[in-house]
């Protein structure tokens, strides 16, 4: 296999074969995100993927791959004839395959007609990763995410709709001070809408690089405390309505794991949430310097 600069998978493909179908992101335009800066985004010749698929075959010759992920930021901008060209190969070369996956740019998404999606879904395409980052329109504006929040849940109905597994991501913190009580309750009626099988919440990091950094430097934004990041998740926890939604806390970002299936384990959710604030005020430590 062949790979281009640093490449980025959902952590649930820590195990995947990942094969990289396109090089960066198509917009690469968000201000929190620093991943595709460093890449030009191309498309890559078909061919080439495909040696990449046979290369994989030959160095996995004894092992059983279970699972693919098509990289980088969003295959879904490929012709659909020329996923389903790929789709083809990947399960010619790896016929125990169970799931291939991709990350989906709600734009890309919208590009389809369901008709595409379907064929996509019948050809061995299982599972798309769409970032929501917010369900708020001013949060989405302001990080320059470029899809308002009504074209979220339409990409997102329209991947379900499909018959395909959908995860998606909020990023804690997003609104910042000012907007984060917009940030949970937008978010909360995005998956509402949509209800995906799965929904991560990471916390916002912000990393050197990217714009939201000199934003910060410059004094322009004010980011959320561990404490407000808490009562945030717990806004949001107490408005959405997603029956049968796995909602996972639990990245590597997060201040503390949470986790429970909607709408379920609603109580058991802010009981965690809860107790995190007890132990905080008899260990003000647990979040210093984080």
């Amino acid at each position: 296999m062949r790979y281009e600069g640093t490449v980025y998978r959902p952590p649930s493909e820590a195990g995947s074969l990942i094969i990289q179908l396109t090089i960066g992101c198509a917009r690469n335009t968000c201000t929190f995100c620093n991943m595709y800066k460093d890449k030009k985004f191309r498309i890559r010749p078909l061919e080439e993927v495909a040696e990449d698929l046979e290369m994989a075959r030959r160095y996995y010759s004894h092992i059983k791959v279970r699972r693919i992920f098509l990289a980088d930021g969003d295959a879904l901008i490929v012709k659909t004839e020329d996923l389903l060209y790929i789709l083809d190969k990947c399960h010619e070369y790896f016929p125990e395959v169970e799931r291939i996956s991709v990350y989906g740019a709600p734009k890309d998404i919208l590009m389809k007609t369901p008709e595409d999606l379907k064929r996509l879904k019948d050809a061995g395409l299982d599972m798309v990763y769409m970032g929501l980052e917010s369900g708020a329109d001013e949060v989405l504006r302001d990080v320059k995410k470029g899809v308002t929040a009504e074209e979220m849940i339409q990409a997102g109905i329209k991947v379900r709709e499909a018959g395909m597994i959908l995860s998606m991501t909020v990023i804690s913190g997003l609104g910042g001070k000012k907007l984060w009580r917009e940030h949970a309750l937008g978010s909360a009626r995005v998956i509402s809408a949509i209800k995906p099988e799965y929904v991560g919440f990471l916390t916002l990091m912000v990393e050197p690089g990217t714009e939201m950094y000199d934003q910060l430097n410059r004094g322009e934004i004010e980011l959320l405390d561990p404490y407000e990041v808490l009562d945030e998740t717990e806004l949001f926890i107490r408005s959405v309505d997603a029956e049968g939604t796995m909602f996972r806390s639990n990245h590597a970002s997060n201040y503390i794991a949470l986790g429970g299936t909607l709408n379920a384990d609603r109580d058991k959710i802010l009981a965690q949430i809860e107790e995190s604030r007890k132990r905080s005020r008899f260990r003000p430590d647990i979040f210093r310097g984080i």
